[in-house]
């Protein structure tokens, strides 16, 4: 008969740092590859090479940096582990919401190989629509965290990043990747994120017109 072992856990699982801008997911991520450092564990970072605000480097807010490697396509991801001197025992990601879907399978294929790996991204975009990379990797992920941030409006939880043109939102027309810090976006909550231009269907339109209508009398 097999012996239970309550500290027999199997390596390997993906967990996902999400969020809008301004949450602290760099800040996360960083925190949670300086606690592998007291441990002795070895770890790689990877950033798409399209964040061009660093070069070969994640930073946070506060001031914190890690050495990253940039890659073009998921794939290289893989390459470099397997040619990597000491395998690592962590994998992070930071904007993987830059990649293209192909790095949904990447991280499965680290994980099922008994790799940790951490991945931090936008869930959605200024328009207030997921990024599908985001959304599958959470649909994979074990372990989840969703971080907010502060409405520059009203100080509730600010969960949505919105871009702004001329100190405006950005119409609903324009380019879903646009890098950019404080001087392009800022971040709302849902009653103060407005996108000129966006579309809903009439029911949507009339319930929520209505509705207001009636609890202001």
């Amino acid at each position: 008969m097999a012996k239970f072992n309550a500290f027999g856990k199997e390596k390997g699982w993906i967990e996902l740092i999400c969020g809008p801008m301004f949450a602290g997911k760099s800040e996360e991520l960083l925190r949670r590859l300086k606690r592998l450092e007291y441990a002795d564990v070895s770890y790689i970072v990877f950033k798409p090479i399209v964040d061009t605000r660093s070069k070969k480097e994640i930073k946070s807010r506060d001031g914190r940096s890690s050495y990253a490697i940039e890659f073009e396509h998921p794939y290289q991801i893989l390459d470099y582990v397997k040619k990597n001197i000491v395998l690592p025992q962590v994998v992070a990601i930071d904007e993987a919401q830059f990649a293209d879907t192909s790095i949904v399978d990447v991280c499965e294929a680290l994980a099922d190989s008994g790799v940790i790996v951490y991945v931090a991204a936008l869930d959605r975009d200024f328009k207030n629509e997921p990024f599908m990379v985001t959304a599958k990797i959470s649909c994979y992920a074990e372990h989840i965290t969703k971080l907010s941030a502060v409405c520059t409006e009203c100080g509730a939880p600010g969960t949505i990043s919105l871009r702004l043109i001329n100190g405006m939102p950005a119409h609903f027309d324009s380019p879903v990747v646009q890098i950019g810090n404080q001087e392009s976006y800022t971040v709302r909550c849902r009653h103060h994120h407005k996108v000129p231009g966006k579309v809903y269907d009439l029911p949507i339109k009339e319930f929520k017109t209505s509705y207001k209508k009636s609890i202001k009398k």
